[in-house]
């Protein structure tokens, strides 16, 4: 049976990587399947890894009925084993249910990838209906790492190194290196306690964005 199946974690836990070799193993294996994305700090219609692998994807926006469009495209006689579904975070929660639909009623896999939490650690409204509604949730093995060497479970939003959490929950775009506003990965000790890598002093410092931007 077709199932829906949510791959989550924190950034830099490999989710796009992840995405982007699940497309691979099925393509190689003369599958056919549709990829969404949505804001990519790529740009739009694009999935890109931090490991510098990228391709084209449909941009999901919060418009954009994927129930519908999958079966349009059926209609037409196109053939449609698998969807993957990457930032799957950003989506709508109506559109996740549409993804479960296109399991249920069309019995296609469906894939997604995403972050679980913002940084204010509330859930975002996409991966909460995924929660809900997954067949499976699988947690990333590959384990990000806060500054202090232990196993980074939250993202944390930073002006000039200092941690914010007032603001936006998505911005869109992304926080180039050297930029006010960035983002870093911290232990959950760390992250209540916000203490940052600047400001604790260590040396190992990550710029690396979340996909977003102010």
């Amino acid at each position: 049976m077709a199932e829906l199946i949510y791959y989550c974690g924190t950034m830099d836990s490999g989710k796009s990587t992840l995405a982007l070799q699940t497309a691979h193993n099925h393509q190689s294996r003369g599958r056919t399947g549709l990829i969404f994305t949505s804001k990519d700090r790529a740009g739009t219609g694009v999935i890109s890894s931090r490991l510098g692998l990228q391709r084209q994807a449909l941009e999901v926006d919060e418009e954009i009925d994927i129930h519908r469009f999958v079966v349009d495209q059926l209609s037409m006689g196109e053939r449609i084993d698998y969807v993957i579904c990457d930032e799957a975070q950003f989506y709508q929660p109506e559109q996740i249910e549409q993804l479960a639909k296109i399991v249920d009623g069309l019995s296609i896999d469906v894939f997604a990838f995403g972050i679980l939490t913002d940084f204010r650690t509330s859930l975002f409204p996409g991966s909460a209906r995924l929660v809900e509604l997954a067949d499976r949730v699988h947690t990333l093995q590959v384990e990000a790492l806060c500054w202090c060497g232990a196993r980074a479970t939250h993202n944390a939003r930073t002006q000039g190194g200092v941690m914010i959490t007032e603001g936006e929950q998505v911005v869109v775009g992304d926080v180039t290196p050297g930029q006010a506003i960035a983002y870093e990965v911290l232990c959950r000790r760390h992250h209540m306690r916000h203490v940052t890598a600047r400001a604790s002093g260590a040396a190992h410092t990550s710029i690396d964005p979340l996909p977003f931007k102010i």
